[in-house]
């Protein structure tokens, strides 16, 4: 019996990916994954909208067959994943026939020896050394190269029966001449090198996914798969296109029985997104060829990946009629909590109370009220423009959504040289309504005039294609953009972790 044991573990040290049938062992196996942020950013819940290719991953398999436990940690380098502690954990777990998959590289590169993070390992893969004190640490130690530390996680799972996969780094977003640099005379190649000597199984992940992203091109590529904002983490579609290549490649090995817990037809469940809702007026609609609201524009600045952008403003209409028509109701009803709702309104509010159009609102946000007769001879009971906006708001908060409140984008008009400002009435109606109901508001017609001012009257009127009111697409996106600065910077609203600026 011992010579059978011995003659096991052997086969389990020296096999690899090869050997382990697993279709006959009755313990449910273990695929543990190591590695740094590109393959589990944060805490695996989607921060921020990063996700790793160790996340998704767990989709492709059956998981009735087998286990997947992501132990991977940000910024840490093949070197640090040992240092802190990291892989104690994880070789304490593993048992024979559990697999180890490992990712590092990107963070390999740092210095060796600093106050800062100090993870740094020697380039290549042979046995140099370099003893230090570490600044960060306080600790004596012995740094290696890459390669030793990649050979020393292979080494102890092999000799606790656990079979090893060695991944190249997943390129960055960066595009020479419409290619995306490999890292082919690194990590990339020293990763091969000593999974080759090692005899384990190898997946060249750089070189598959650079391909892949060369066939969408830069701009599929850049806000979609990875952030503007980013060149190294990958957003959910971005994880999942490397999770997707990893399976390709297991598929494809003729002698790793890792293959047969994969699904034949698995649905990959992508983070569900949150909706921004927004109500407004004209100068927010989609509009058409030559008239564009800046609601039609603001997916060009928000994470889109983790957002839909819902555009429910309605040309003519005020806070009034917006509400009077139905068009607030179907609106409330598809709000779910965490959910996202933007206002602005106060264009039309100046019009006719008690004539056609019937849709100026009493002024202020008191809870004054007139009864109006419209021409059907029903009867409309008027409220201010402040209660209105203090409805909408009330009525999202209640279902959980987060409420922005706007003031109304500024006309292309020019009093005393200056753009004109609406502060002393719906912009100021629109803030006290925010402040009364504690949403958050932004004042976007000042940080627009502002912006136009510095501009000048003959670029800004570029912006207005017939009128001083209605923007053409330029005019929308400038006004989008603005926006979208101004949610960068408001305080504790979770809507500012979702734009998409550089």
């Amino acid at each position: 019996m011992i010579r059978v044991l011995n003659f096991i573990l052997v086969l389990c040290f020296f096999a690899g990916c090869k050997e382990i049938e697993k279709e006959n062992s009755d313990r449910k196996p273990t695929i543990y994954i190591i590695g740094d942020s590109t393959v589990k950013n944060g805490r695996g819940d989607g921060a921020g909208g990063l996700w790793g290719w160790g996340d998704p991953l767990v989709q492709f398999f059956d998981t009735s067959r087998v286990n997947i436990e992501n132990h991977a940690l940000g910024g840490t380098s093949s070197r640090t994943f040992r240092s802190k502690g990291l892989w104690d954990e994880v070789l304490r777990k593993i048992q024979p026939g559990d697999y180890l998959f490992m990712q590092f590289g990107h963070n390999d590169d740092g210095p060796i020896n600093d106050d800062f993070r100090a993870r740094g390992t020697i380039y290549g893969i042979s046995d140099a050394t370099e003893e230090i004190d570490n600044m960060l640490t306080g600790a004596h130690e012995i740094v290696h190269t890459y390669g030793w530390y990649i050979r020393q996680y292979i080494a102890e799972a092999k000799a606790k029966g656990a079979i090893p996969v060695v991944m190249s780094p997943i390129p960055r977003n960066d595009w020479e001449n419409g290619q995306v640099p490999r890292n082919d005379t690194k990590y990339g190649l020293w990763a091969k090198e000593v999974a080759n000597s090692e005899e384990v199984e190898f997946i060249n992940l750089n070189e598959k996914m650079a391909i892949a992203m060369e066939k969408l091109g830069e701009d599929a590529v850049t806000g979609h798969y990875f952030f503007k904002r980013d060149h190294t983490h990958t957003s959910a579609k971005g994880a999942v296109l490397a999770a997707t290549l990893i399976v390709e490649e297991l598929k494809k090995s003729d002698e790793c029985y890792l293959k047969d817990y994969l699904l034949k037809n698995p649905k990959i469940n992508f983070p569900v997104k949150k909706k921004v809702f927004i109500i407004g007026d004209s100068t927010v609609a989609d509009g058409n060829d030559e008239i564009v609201g800046w609601g039609r524009e603001l997916y060009n600045y928000m994470d889109t990946t983790r957002l839909l952008i819902l555009n429910k403003a309605r040309g003519g209409r005020s806070s009034r009629s917006f509400h009077y028509e139905g068009l607030w109701d179907e609106v409330r009803t598809q709000l779910n909590s965490g959910d996202f709702l933007i206002i602005q309104f106060g264009h039309n509010d100046g019009g006719n109370l008690d004539k056609p159009k019937y849709r100026g609102s009493l002024p202020g946000t008191g809870d004054e009220t007139m009864e109006v007769t419209r021409d059907d001879g029903s009867k409309e009971i008027v409220h201010t423009y402040g209660w209105y906006i203090k409805k909408y708001i009330q009525d999202a908060k209640a279902r959980g959504v987060s409420v922005i409140v706007l003031s109304q984008i500024p006309r292309n008009e020019w009093p005393d040289g200056k753009v004109e400002r609406v502060d002393d009435n719906y912009g100021k109606w629109a803030k006290e309504a925010a402040k009364a109901e504690k949403a958050f508001f932004i004042d976007l017609n000042n940080a627009i005039a502002v912006e136009y001012e510095a501009m000048g009257p003959k670029i800004v009127k570029q912006f207005f294609p017939g009128d001083h009111t209605h923007t053409n697409v330029y005019g929308a996106r400038f006004n989008a953009l603005t926006l979208t600065e101004e949610i960068q910077n408001l305080g504790e609203s979770k809507l500012r972790g979702y734009t998409n600026l550089y």
